[in-house]
């Protein structure tokens, strides 16, 4: 294995594994507390009596889920946001899933990718502007979901920027 592919994999270790996110990593993120309530339910998450919000309830162990990142992918105008959740009891080896959600004109959020693993933004565009998506876990070939205007869908797999056969 090179030098470079040890150190991507430590990271992906890490970061997907080692470091758990926030519990409640809104603040700061320029949404008001209805926002954040309707990310997290567009997300499918709900809120539990504690107050978290949780993508797998059947996770005895998980912290809850947490809003990441806000920000406009698409051009659009509009903030799109993505769920973390950390925990292998519903995520397995990647021990995270993430949904990424996205405010439409009529000021609802819709969900528009979920899955296990860890979400990267690549430059390649989909239809409208809908960045790639890399769905990274462990292993060195991840699936790219591309926006077809529908739904993401599978494009092809890539590790490092190059195509791969996983």
């Amino acid at each position: 294995m090179s030098m470079p592919a040890c150190r991507n994999l430590a990271f992906v270790i890490v970061a997907a594994v080692a470091m758990p996110r926030p519990v409640h990593a809104q603040a700061g993120n320029g949404l008001s507390a209805a926002e954040r309530a309707a990310v997290f339910a567009a997300a499918g998450a709900t809120r539990q009596k504690d107050g978290r919000w949780l993508m797998c309830a059947d996770d005895p162990q998980t912290s809850g889920a947490s809003i990441d990142e806000v920000r406009d992918l698409d051009g659009d105008g509009r903030p799109e946001a993505v769920v973390n959740e950390d925990g292998t009891f519903c995520n397995g080896a990647s021990g995270t899933r993430f949904s990424l959600v996205s405010k439409r004109a009529d000021g609802s959020w819709r969900n528009m990718l979920a899955s296990e693993g860890v979400a990267e933004f690549l430059q390649g565009r989909g239809k409208d502007g809908w960045p790639d998506v890399s769905i990274g876990g462990p292993g060195f070939c991840f699936p790219v979901m591309r926006w077809n205007g529908v739904e993401y869908a599978f494009d092809r797999n890539e590790y490092e920027g190059r195509r791969c056969t996983p």
